[in-house]
């Protein structure tokens, strides 16, 4: 069972990035999906969780409005669309079944960098 996050990397400040999770050994149908990211020297942060049907998503004050997440049950995947990214998206972000984000919940991703600089 893992998951699997990709897509991060270096990009300037208002750019975007779009980040992918993909599940091996489970189905991610019927999991609430989540996106938590944490920063250098800071705890973990929620991002983005959306349902298991698509139909309802729920986003952090910091990110509304310019995150989007998304999923595709057939593929197993789970996405997160970053626009007009900040200094202050700087983090580790990981993919997670777990809507609590604690680390000893549901299962985690290894975790992706990314990094908005100038």
């Amino acid at each position: 069972v893992a998951l699997a996050e990709s897509g991060g990397g270096l990009v300037h400040p208002g750019g975007s990035l779009r980040l992918s999770c993909g599940a091996s050994g489970f189905n991610i149908t019927g999991y609430l999906m989540t996106w938590a990211r944490q920063g250098a020297g800071k705890g973990l942060e929620w991002v983005s969780s959306l349902t298991s049907d698509g139909t309802k998503a729920s986003y952090a004050d910091s990110v509304k409005g310019r995150f989007t997440i998304s999923r595709d049950n057939a593929k197993n995947m789970v996405y997160l669309q970053m626009n007009s990214l900040k200094s202050e998206d700087t983090a580790l972000y990981y993919c997670t079944t777990s809507p609590l984000v604690r680390r000893d919940h549901g299962y985690w991703g290894q975790g992706i960098s990314v990094t908005v600089s100038s």
